[in-house]
């Protein structure tokens, strides 16, 4: 069972209990991206368990009145076995997705598995190009060719600053680069990307940036937060925009809790204040 201090950032240990807080995102009109906690399997065994997890997920999303959608790492399904288990694992997930109309993204892990990450996005986005989409890193210095790859194809995009420390060879590592070069990316996908712009980020800045373009260009689309983070402004942000909101669920889950409260003091305040009960 998850403490109360994990529970702000994750809906629970089973479907069941993350399905429950879609349906209460969903009375709030934010929208769900599902995602099971798990990655870097050295193993077949829980890599196959965890996607036909998925599939079933899916099955569970596409049979209900619930909004939402799942977001997958390669990680997890298969990708440090090799390129051909993580294609075979994500190929069968998106097929089930497919029958049931459940829209798939595909996170984006560190610098060195970004060319096998959009060569399977490429591939499922030009057979089922309006049911799945990809996760780009600003910091990474080949985001804006990457972007010019992507955008002529079917399917949508997440823009998120990169949560990864990478290497200055393949990444700007200074923040208000990496702001920049976020913004100039944004105006790129809403310049030329048809099909929807998903901004990740927490950032009132980008999300305002977002916002004008939007005004300006009209494209389609959607902002991306993370469960317990700004979940007041999520809210604010529903009322206008399509909002979702990023929801882990799973038995992993201390790891990704300790990461989400060491990685910002907001976090870990509101920690603290769950300890002590106020």
């Amino acid at each position: 069972m998850i403490p109360p201090i994990a529970s702000r950032f994750v809906a629970g240990e089973s479907p069941a209990t993350a399905l429950e807080h879609v349906r209460s995102l969903n009375d709030r009109e934010i929208k769900a991206i599902l995602n099971l906690l798990g990655e870097h399997y050295d193993t077949r065994a829980p890599a196959a368990s965890d996607a036909a997890e998925y599939r079933a997920l899916i099955d569970d999303i596409g049979t209900s009145d619930l909004d939402a959608c799942i977001s997958v790492k390669p990680s997890q399904i298969g990708l440090d076995l090799g390129d051909d288990v993580f294609r075979e694992f994500l190929e069968e997930i998106v097929e089930s997705a497919v029958e049931q109309e459940v829209f798939v993204w595909i996170d984006m892990e560190d610098y060195t598995t970004t060319d096998v990450t959009l060569d399977a996005y490429e591939d499922l986005a030009r057979e089922h190009g309006d049911l799945v989409g990809v996760c780009v890193q600003a910091n990474l210095r080949r985001t804006r060719e990457d972007l010019e790859r992507l955008a002529p194809l079917p399917g949508k995009v997440r823009l998120v600053k990169g949560a990864y420390n990478e290497p200055s060879a393949v990444a700007y590592t200074d923040k208000a680069t990496v702001n920049q070069v976020y913004k100039e990316l944004i105006e790129y996908a809403f310049e030329h990307f048809d099909d929807g712009v998903a901004i990740g980020s927490h950032d009132p800045e980008m999300i305002e940036h977002a916002t004008a373009l939007y005004d300006e260009h009209g494209t389609d689309f959607e902002v991306q937060m993370l469960m317990g983070v700004r979940e007041e402004a999520q809210e604010e942000l529903a009322a206008d925009y399509e909002m979702w909101q990023y929801v882990p669920y799973g038995s992993r889950w201390k790891s990704y809790f300790y990461r989400r409260v060491m990685e910002r003091k907001e976090n870990l305040f509101f920690a603290l204040r769950a300890i002590v009960g106020r």
